[in-house]
């Protein structure tokens, strides 16, 4: 186990299963974070008996819901404002957001479900959803059950791992690596959707008058 996180194991349990419930919350805010390092790491310990594993799930599924629900209400509320700017135009057009609503009306509860089960995309979810004013349930509700799903799993798996953090790090990389790829794939449409779209806003230009 590397070193910081050998320095998370010594602390005293209250503040394991808020450091991990933090780390949980923090990729709706920032991506890049190694969210599910942090929850393995609670079920790691759950296993060598020092923290109790049904309050590491608590800890990690309330925060990272918790988290998903204010980026859903601070882009709610501010996400409009935004990509009504010059900055908010270069990300996303008008014409853009109106189809991603669209997608969300007909897809949006197995799409923000499915999503959340992908990197990159699981933080996107609560985003755009809230730009779009899906209405807060449709967004809640599929949110929270691949939360607990992803969650449940990966603490059932690090528990069960018992004191071989490597092997359960070697299998996590290996499972890791098929969604990667999944949204790998996802990425390249939405990029291409991205690209055809922003060039049917593209104004044509009238005929050169002789």
């Amino acid at each position: 186990m590397p070193d910081f996180l050998r320095g998370i194991a010594d602390l005293p349990p209250l503040l394991i299963y808020l450091i991990v419930g933090v780390g949980a919350a923090i990729e709706n805010f920032i991506p890049p974070i190694p969210a599910d390092t942090f929850v393995l790491l609670g079920a790691f310990l759950s296993a060598e008996g020092r923290i109790n594993p049904w309050l590491v799930f608590l800890s990690t599924w309330l925060f990272n819901v918790l988290g998903a629900v204010v980026v859903y209400k601070l882009t709610w509320r501010y996400g409009q404002r935004f990509f009504n700017t010059k900055v908010g135009h270069a990300l996303l057009k008008p014409k853009q957001l109106v189809q991603i609503g669209r997608f969300y009306n007909r897809w949006g509860t197995p799409a923000i479900l499915v999503s959340r089960f992908l990197p990159a995309f699981r933080a996107a979810v609560p985003v755009f959803a809230g730009v779009t004013h899906v209405s807060f349930w449709r967004v809640f509700i599929p949110m929270a059950i691949a939360s607990a799903a992803w969650y449940g799993t990966l603490i059932y798996l690090g528990a069960a791992a018992g004191r071989n953090w490597e092997e359960l790090m070697r299998f996590f990389d290996r499972f890791s690596t098929i969604l990667v790829a999944i949204a790998g794939v996802l990425l390249v449409a939405f990029i291409a959707w991205w690209w055809r779209t922003r060039q049917e806003d593209e104004p044509v230009p009238p005929p050169a008058i002789p």
